[in-house]
């Protein structure tokens, strides 16, 4: 069942609750690359990282961040401007509600407003979920970095999917 929810840009009011869903990821999986938990601080580095793109903060009717997402440049060249690398995260007690497929949807939405028609998404092969997630949306595995990384003194490969939206 789907939680009734509103999309905003994401503002310094989203600042702690969006560090903090992206620190549970940091802790205890493999779906976002730091080994350390980021400070508060951080999120002015991310939302410089999205400026120009859509970043959207998911939040509950009684005003609850529960993820975000956002789109980025995927390479500071011009030549590359109609692809963009994708991500997005949920607090994990919401996760498998269709929530993410709204995030995704309306990234989606945003990004054919500003010409992109490529998606990109960098996955750790270890992150299964995430992996059928893309696959059911519509995402094809386009590339494997192997041992790219190294996370919990674990080797991890990243795999590159991709969506075209054309």
């Amino acid at each position: 069942m789907k939680e009734k929810v509103t999309l905003k840009p994401m503002a310094s009011e989203h600042r702690t609750a969006v560090i903090d869903i992206f620190n549970y990821y940091i802790e205890n999986t493999y779906a976002a690359y730091p080994e350390k938990p980021v400070g508060y601080e951080f999120y002015d580095l991310l939302l410089q990282a999205v400026k120009g793109y859509p970043a959207l903060a998911l939040i509950t009717e009684e005003g609850e961040v529960i993820g975000f997402g956002f789109l980025r440049s995927f390479h500071p060249m011009p030549v590359f401007k109609r692809t963009a690398e994708i991500s997005y995260f949920l607090k994990q007690n919401y996760v498998g509600n269709g929530l993410g497929q709204i995030l995704l949807e309306t990234l989606i939405t945003e990004a054919k407003k500003i010409d992109i028609d490529l998606i990109l998404a960098s996955i750790c092969s270890i992150n299964k979920p995430s992996i059928q997630f893309h696959l059911k949306h519509g995402f094809e595995e386009c590339g494997k970095f192997e041992s790219a990384g190294k996370k919990k003194d674990r080797d991890i490969d990243i795999l590159w999917m991709q969506k075209r939206l054309t």
